[in-house]
């Protein structure tokens, strides 16, 4: 059991590494070790351009509004896969009805245009709640959280139906031979494949709705997008104007694209298996 164990400890180890080594050598890595490398350089010489110098006084705010974008797009994938999961167990269901209510239920929603569920959440649902005289306020960036995870749902719904449809039904069979409870066989057997087949795509999902956070400031949610306007507009010059949205690709692009190497890795590796 000794050997097992360290045998998985080793795998871990070589496939963290070389995950490591993937993102050292990634051009992209690189790149965005010469720009720090330029701002030091600038910094020591003690000629930062005056955009640049703009730049890092307004880096902290920016950074909130960043932090902002990623808990939107956490809550947004954890509200989505709890409701797609149960869509897409539902959506298996020997009832013909429920089948047909879980399809329209993802065609509405994997269709409509994600500002527009945004506006719709934003506005079908009230700014503060009335209980027992108590005013409990409904803030925009939670609406923005329900818009985003209403549309990652229903294409949650179809990933997990088609990961387990995928699965061969002798796996089923052959469980069933050995004595398996239902519960037994989707929890020990089917799961775990379903899982690895799942993850690829989901992180793909992650990626594309943490870019729809960018949208949130339209509904007047305080993010990245909203702190580099107001960078702008208060400095006002265009060469700052360029930088700062310049930062706010990069910002996003930095943040995705590890996600994005992530996910190949993994199509890649169950691809071999």
């Amino acid at each position: 059991m000794a050997s097992d164990l360290s045998i998985k400890l080793s795998a871990a180890n070589v496939n963290s590494q070389r995950l490591a080594g993937a993102f050292v050598t990634d051009p992209w890595f690189i790149f965005l070790l010469l720009l720090v490398a330029a701002n030091l350089v600038w910094m020591t010489a003690g000629a930062v351009p005056v955009p640049l110098s703009q730049l890092w006084h307004w880096l902290p705010a920016l950074l909130r509004g960043m932090w902002t974008n990623i808990e939107i797009s956490i809550m947004s994938m954890l509200l989505g896969t709890a409701i797609g999961l149960v869509f897409g167990a539902l959506s298996l269901s020997p009832s013909r009805l429920l089948r047909r209510l879980v399809q329209g239920y993802v065609q509405v929603f994997r269709n409509a245009p994600v500002l527009v569920l945004i506006y719709f959440t934003t506005y079908v649902f009230p700014f503060e709640f009335n209980i027992f005289h108590w005013y409990i306020p409904f803030p925009d960036w939670f609406k923005v959280v329900i818009g985003l995870g209403l549309s990652a749902s229903a294409i949650i719904a179809e990933i997990f139906r088609g990961a387990i449809q995928s699965i061969p039904s002798a796996q089923w069979e052959s469980a069933q031979s050995m004595a398996l409870r239902r519960t037994q066989i989707f929890r020990y057997v089917i799961l775990p494949q379903c899982v690895r087949r799942m993850l690829p795509p989901w992180m793909n999902l992650y990626a594309g709705i943490t870019m729809s956070t960018s949208l949130a400031s339209l509904v007047g949610v305080h993010d990245i997008v909203d702190m580099a306007t107001i960078a702008s507009n208060t400095v006002a010059r265009t060469d700052f104007t360029v930088l700062i949205y310049f930062t706010l690709l990069l910002f996003f692009f930095f943040y995705c694209y590890p996600i994005a190497r992530a996910t190949r890795l993994l199509e890649k590796r169950h691809e071999r298996y």
